[in-house]
């Protein structure tokens, strides 16, 4: 498992941190100075080091992630400082994961003791937890069933459902049961990134290409080649990235903005969306042929008042991760309030679900009790 430290002053920028880690299965300490980052450096081989705002780094050997928000001119020193990588505040978690599942992670087998020199890196890909979809019921079924039968393909695949159905689990499912599995899974939410610097983000650029360009850097094209390049909410792409997308999946090759070469790209586009796309078509604001690139293969992930069925299946597994995860001993649920939360309408999903099995687990004794979801779960 990939140990990360997390060298943060402010408390709940610790712990937001952390609980997001953990949740995504990475194993996590957390401290508030250099001194006891050095000590935990001391015993714990780290794989990466988070380093919020101006912190001292405690060993440059370890790849870091800087997050700061201070000016853009500190990225210059962050990456001459040996940084792998620059956010800054407010931090997009989507961002960070996708640099810490696509940085090679070094085998802690094969380190040295932390208090022996640093040596050179040797780089190993990183093991994936075994993921796994949720569900018995016959729309999941048929998710896992066509998941099971176009991995292989490599064909590109269109996941259409509401917010928080888990298209994002089918899509690393996907990956996972493909060829490309060795390869980088990449994810970018094309929602989540301003429209200015979505080319950027998708296909590099190069330095001084515009002004705070202080460095070359690569896009997701270039980080998934060999792999997976997982985009998410592609219904919210500009019509001029939409283009070069475009181009991108006929030609196999991109170029950075601000250059003039043409690189191969060897890449699998699995794009998501919760828009009607055809809908988004007719009023202009997707192109009809990306749409048709895209779509070799669709599928439909079903909201949970869909598969009702699955929603114990879904409550007993979140309630074991929970307490796993905050080292609680395990809780139960009673009948009838599991009735109660079988009844209800769900509207962000599984996310959603989620969410309230998290307050109940945080909240509730050893059992949550029908009082203890009127309490904390219905408005």
């Amino acid at each position: 498992m990939t140990k990360i430290l997390i060298l943060e002053q402010s408390k709940s920028m610790r712990n937001s941190l952390r609980e997001r880690l953990d949740f995504e299965n990475y194993s996590t300490e957390a401290v508030d100075s250099t001194e006891a980052a050095a000590e935990l450096c001391n015993r714990i081989a780290f794989d990466v080091l988070i380093a919020g705002s101006g912190m001292t780094l405690p060993d440059r050997s370890i790849p870091t992630i800087i997050i700061d928000s201070r000016p853009t001119i500190t990225a210059v020193e962050a990456f001459k400082h040996g940084a792998i990588d620059y956010m800054t505040l407010p931090l997009d978690m989507n961002l960070l994961l996708t640099t810490l599942r696509s940085l090679p992670q070094e085998d802690s087998a094969e380190r040295p003791e932390p208090a022996a020199a640093p040596s050179r890196h040797r780089h190993r890909r990183v093991e994936r937890t075994e993921d796994t979809i949720i569900g018995r019921s016959e729309a999941i079924e048929h998710v896992r069933s066509m998941i099971e039968r176009v991995a292989p393909s490599d064909a590109r695949v269109l996941i259409m459902g509401e917010n928080g159905t888990g298209k994002e689990l089918v899509a690393r499912m996907m990956h996972n049961r493909s060829e490309r599995c060795n390869g980088p899974f990449v994810e970018v939410n094309c929602a989540a990134i301003p429209a200015e610097l979505i080319e950027s983000e998708l296909f590099g650029h190069e330095k001084g290409s515009f002004t705070s360009a202080v460095r070359q850097r690569k896009g997701k094209f270039e980080l998934a080649d060999g792999g997976t390049l997982f985009m998410d909410e592609i219904g919210d792409m500009s019509l001029s990235a939409q283009a070069k997308v475009l181009r991108a999946l006929q030609e196999n090759k991109i170029t950075r903005v601000g250059g003039d070469r043409d690189i191969p790209v060897d890449v699998r586009v699995v794009a998501a969306t919760n828009k009607n796309i055809r809908k988004e078509i007719e009023l202009g604001n997707f192109r009809e042929d990306l749409y048709h690139r895209l779509s070799v293969i669709v599928i439909h992930v079903p909201p949970l008042r869909e598969r009702k069925g699955d929603i114990k299946l879904l409550v007993d597994y979140f309630i074991d991760q929970i307490c796993r995860q905050k080292r609680r001993s395990p809780i139960s649920i009673d009948p009838k309030a599991m009735e109660e939360l079988s009844a209800m309408s769900w509207t962000g999903n599984i996310r959603e679900l989620h969410n309230v099995i998290e307050r109940l687990t945080i909240l509730c004794n050893d059992c949550i009790t029908v009082d203890d979801v009127h309490a904390y779960c219905c408005e």
